[in-house]
């Protein structure tokens, strides 16, 4: 599904990422981890084409995406900050990017999954930000894309629309779809994520299994083996 081979970016002399090499070819739940500044986002957006490389390519499905913005269809993406536009009301923009996206929608049981009816004729600017996000996680999830991007999903959700969150993001990965998620709340991961991508100073340190990396670090939980892998004894 993703393939990313020898990835190099830099903002000015920042080096940003160093010499990636991905392969996800495979269905299922997978997490890009690391503190900030690690590159994560840099690596999303790259994927998204959002970011153009110094160097290294990236193949989806196969295909280079160098020069092609088609393959961006196959790919809903939640971005870790939406910026609505403050006037529009949410059936508006719901309306909207149905228009833009051309493409058959089911935003039904979404609004109904995240209690959203209440709020379809109120304006953006005057929502919270945990409504706001369920408006964006209902824009990502209301199309039929095999590859999902979630760049900190779970920002603002109250309890019960974790829980709806969680079940929705099972639901897809049941239905074959390729999941990519970078969130900061590891006990969030832990139960939904079937690998992990651990990023560190722009290079891959760890790629594999949750229980694997347990076994590795010898920890019982996720949160206290990513604190293993940032231990300064692992990087010498």
């Amino acid at each position: 599904m993703v393939n990313i081979e020898n990835l190099h970016k830099r903002y000015r002399k920042n080096q940003v990422l160093i010499g990636i090499d991905l392969n996800i070819d495979k269905k299922g739940i997978f997490a890009i981890l690391g503190p900030n500044g690690s590159g994560k986002t840099t690596l999303i957006k790259c994927i998204l084409g959002m970011v153009l490389p110094n160097k290294g390519k990236i193949l989806i499905d196969g295909d280079d995406i160098k020069g092609n913005a088609r393959y961006r269809k196959d790919i809903d993406y939640l971005p870790q900050i939406a910026n609505f536009p403050p006037n529009l009301k949410v059936k508006e923009l719901i309306r909207m990017i149905k228009d833009l996206r051309n493409e058959q929608a089911d935003d039904t049981e979404l609004i109904e999954r995240f209690k959203l009816e209440p709020f379809l004729d109120k304006k953006l600017g005057a929502l919270s930000g945990g409504t706001k996000q369920k408006v964006n996680i209902l824009l990502t999830f209301m199309f039929d894309s095999p590859l999902i991007i979630l760049d900190e999903p779970t920002t603002g959700l109250d309890p019960n629309a974790l829980i709806e969150l969680k079940s929705l993001i099972q639901k897809e990965k049941d239905r074959g779809k390729t999941i990519l998620i970078s969130s900061h709340i590891m006990s969030f991961v832990e139960e939904i994520g079937d690998e992990i991508v651990f990023l560190l100073d722009g290079k891959i340190y760890f790629k594999g299994t949750i229980n694997a990396l347990k076994q590795q670090s010898n920890q019982d939980d996720l949160e206290h083996a990513i604190a293993y892998l940032l231990k300064p004894k692992q990087h010498v």
